[in-house]
């Protein structure tokens, strides 16, 4: 079954250009994992600090792989820096 994810990450203030950097360097790689079909990142137009990624997966089971993947952990381990609260991360899937 396809799952979708919608994850919201806020910077600490002043924190923004190396937060992006760092989910900015998620991307290249994830989109070359099996089972991702999509994983597009956003910034919010009316506050910097706040990014969006979309992504879309063929299964759980690729998701998951993804969440033990080496270049989210590089970047996870910065996460204590660079954000001003955990992410939100909400799994879903489509009804219609």
């Amino acid at each position: 079954m396809k799952v979708d994810v919608v994850a919201h990450i806020h910077s600490k203030p002043g924190m923004e250009a190396a937060l992006r950097e760092v989910l900015e360097s998620f991307v290249e790689p994830t989109r070359k994992e099996d089972g991702c079909l999509r994983y597009d990142l956003f910034v919010d137009l009316d506050d910097a600090t706040k990014f969006t990624f979309i992504e879309e997966w063929s299964s759980r089971e690729a998701l998951d792989a993804h969440g033990r993947s080496a270049h989210i952990a590089a970047g996870r381990a910065k996460f204590p820096e660079l954000l001003a609260q955990p992410g939100w991360v909400q799994v879903v899937t489509r009804i219609l």
